[in-house]
Formats: structure tokens, sequence, C-alpha cells
């Protein structure tokens, strides 16, 4: 038995945390000091060139929608070709996106056509990127402390978002949206070379199929035959596109015309990352039993930001209401990584997390393309009023499932045949396993 001072004593780093988590680690706060910022740069760099409100959403969209588009592609290759190289080829595609994009804006000859493939072209390469890495990050730790590991993987990465959304806001209001553009295409430069020392050997290879559209039935199948994931994955279609919406297009709107310019609403964004990395602290030690009735409850904080804008309230407490915000949904990331690690095969984790980004995205591009017009047809404040009311109604029908309030944390150990699985004494898996060993 192990007595309590005995756990004291351990390491901090999770089980099975060598090189590879490592290096997703570092990699990820790479990539975030530089993305948070980019974000912003990309707004005002649509508004410095003389562009409106819809014409930011319609460059938000143009990142958005080839995501839709090749994310299931990128799943497939993910589970089929070894995942770091997935991750550097996308790394590399969106440095030299983003390096031309900071060349033309720094060079005043940014024209609309120009910024809406350019990032396309980002939407592209996250579109393989982001199935490859959730899959690597999942399979690269494992034990019952793997909650623990995603907690720590996400506050380090939510604390660099933290640092980039501030500092991306007060370089773009000092020297211009261009160079906070040129320091993200450098940090996926640093990032794709980390992935690339990544080793995948202990992932088993896998078994000849039929081709991609045979992996990706099979990896639909999957997705459909869990209740509990499906009906979160739609519900997040909603909320990601009224939230995107709000963020990408809105919030830059309100901060120029209410708030003071770029650096008031950086500082928002910090704010929402301070709440995220202090989620994602709580996350590493608390474990709700109940899993997705745990994190589906801290979606109804995502109605307040909108909310917060439609008023509009000063920065003080729209900084207040975004860390709320940022710490409870990150209750949820935590807890819907570690349901999806104990629950999908590590052979169909990039397919399956391809089906949830693709559904949980879909409907970002139509939503930030109709942000502009919407503004203008309802009026800025009734549009904001409606992303927070979707965000209840959409979340408060998916408590109506029973799967979403039972799924349980697995605790027990139980073997079948030459696999042990982790099972939560009294959940259905336990009654299932018992019935077959018994």
């Amino acid at each position: 038995m192990t007595s309590a001072a005995d756990t004291s004593h351990r390491p901090r780093r999770p089980s099975r945390a060598g090189q590879n988590y490592t290096l997703l680690t570092t990699a990820a706060v790479v990539t975030n000091l530089g993305s948070q910022g980019a974000l912003i740069a990309a707004a005002f760099a649509v508004l410095d060139a003389g562009g409106d409100g819809g014409d930011v959403g319609l460059v938000a969209a143009a990142r958005t929608l080839p995501l839709v588009l090749f994310l299931l592609i990128g799943g497939g290759v993910a589970d089929r070709l070894p995942r770091h190289r997935v991750m550097v080829a996308a790394n590399a595609l969106n440095c030299v996106s983003q390096a031309v994009f900071a060349v033309l804006v720094l060079s005043g000859e940014a024209r609309l056509w120009q910024m809406l493939l350019l990032s396309a072209l980002g939407g592209t390469g996250q579109a393989f990127f982001s199935p490859a890495a959730e899959g690597m990050l999942m399979s690269s730790v494992s034990g019952e402390q793997a909650s623990r590991a995603f907690a720590m993987f996400r506050m380090a990465m939510q604390g660099a978002g933290l640092g980039g959304a501030a500092l991306g806001g007060a370089m773009v209001a000092v020297v211009g949206p261009g160079w906070v553009l040129a320091v993200d295409a450098v940090a996926f430069a640093v990032a794709g070379a980390l992935r690339s020392f990544l080793d995948v050997s202990h992932i088993p290879p896998r078994e000849p199929g039929g081709g991609l559209l045979s992996d990706l039935r099979e990896g639909w199948r999957e997705f459909v035959g869990r209740t509990w994931l499906w009906t979160i994955v739609a519900q997040f279609s909603v909320v990601v596109a009224v939230v995107g919406a709000a963020d990408a297009v809105y919030g830059p709107l309100v901060a120029r015309d209410s708030l003071g310019g770029p650096g008031p609403w950086g500082l928002a964004l910090g704010a929402f990352g301070a709440g995220t990395v202090g989620g994602a602290l709580l996350m590493t030690r608390w474990k709700p039993r109940r899993l997705l009735l745990a994190g589906t409850l801290c979606v109804f904080p995502l109605a307040a930001p909108a909310a917060a804008l439609a008023v509009p309230v000063p920065v003080g407490p729209l900084c207040a209401v975004m860390f709320v915000s940022g710490a409870a949904i990150e209750v949820f990331g935590v807890s819907w990584m570690t349901a999806l690690h104990q629950e999908i095969p590590e052979d169909k984790l990039s397919r399956v997390s391809a089906y949830d980004w693709f559904g949980s995205i879909a409907m970002v591009p139509l939503a930030t393309a109709l942000a502009g017009p919407a503004e203008q047809a309802f009026g800025r404040t009734t549009a904001l009023w409606g992303c927070s009311a979707l965000v209840v109604v959409v979340t408060a029908a998916v408590l109506c499932v029973p799967d979403v309030r039972n799924l349980t944390r697995r605790t027990k150990p139980v073997t079948q045949g030459a696999r042990t699985v982790d099972v939560a004494p009294g959940s259905a898996d336990a009654e299932g396993a018992a019935g077959r060993l018994g």
C-alpha cells in the first residue's frame, strides 16, 4: 500500500511524459505565443487596409473554410502516415503563408484577395495539423495520470496564449500588425523544427486497410456509435460559430469604437488566456467523476463575453468576464480530452479527432461571413445578444442526453484478454466488462 508521504514525493511530471510530451508541450508554447497575437494582427491589418467588419469576417471565414474542407482528409492521413511528419509539413505551410502575409502588410501593398488567399493557406495547414497533433498527444501519455498530463499541457499552451495575446495587442498598437505576423511565421518555423524530433516508435504499425475512404468510414462509425460524442460536437458546432463571430468580428469593432483600440482588446483576450491557465491548473488537482457533466456545465459561461460586448461594459469588467469564461472552458477541454483518451482506440484517435474538429467548426465560416451582414440588418448589440442566447440554449439541450450526464472517469483496472482497461465502478463499462469476464 502506498502511503501519502510516498505519493507526495513522486515526480510531478505525468506518467510516460518523456521526450514526446516535452517536445509537444514546448512546440505548443512557441506556436501559441505567435498565433494569439497574429489573430489580432490579421483583423487590424484588414481594418488598416480600409476594410470594414464584413471584410474582417470574410478573412476569418477564408481561414476556416479550408479547415472544414480538409479536416477529414487530414484525420485520415494522420492515422495512416507518421503523425509527426504531417505536423511538420503543416507547420511549414503555416510559416510560409504568414511570412508572405507579413511582407505584404509591411510593404503597404496588402489587398483583400491576397489576405483571403493567405488565410486560406493557413487554414489548410491547420486542417492537417490538428488531428495529427491531438492523436500524437493522446498517444504520448498513459495511465491514470493522463488527465493531469492533458491539464499540464493545456496550462502551458494557454499560458503562452495569455502572453501572446497581450503582447500581440500591444505590438499591433505600437509597431503595427505586419511585425506581429512576421513573429508568428518565425514561431511556426521553430515549432516545426521541434516536432521533427518526435518519436513514433511506440505507436503500433497500422494494419493494411482499404484506402483513405475506407479509413474515414471506419472513423465515422466510431464517431456516430457514441451518443455523447456526436451530441457534444453538434453543440459545439453552434457554440464555436457564435463565439468565433463575436471574438473575430465584433470584438475588434467594439474595441475600436468603445474601448480604445487594439490594446484593450488584446488585454481582454489576455484575461481569457489567464482564465484558461487557471482552469487548467484547477484540473491538475480536480478529477470530476462525471467527466462530461462537469465539462458541459462549464460551457454556459461562454455566453457571457458576447453579452458583455453587447452592453458594452468597460475594459475592467470585460476582462473579468473573459477570465471566468476562460477558466470554465478549460474545465471542459481537459474533461473532453480525458473522455476521448479513455474511450477511443489509439489507431482511430486522429480520425475521430478530425470528425470532432469538423463538426465543431463546420458553421464557423458561415457565422463569420454573416457577422457583418447581421450587424447591418439587426444592429451589433442585437447580434451579440443573439450569440449569447444560442450558447445557453444548445448547452441546456445537451444536458438532456443521458450519456453526457452519466459518462464516468475510469479508475478500476479490468483485464480483457491481454488488454487492461481502466473502468469506473458502477459505470456501463464496468457492468459490460463484468458480464464478459463472468
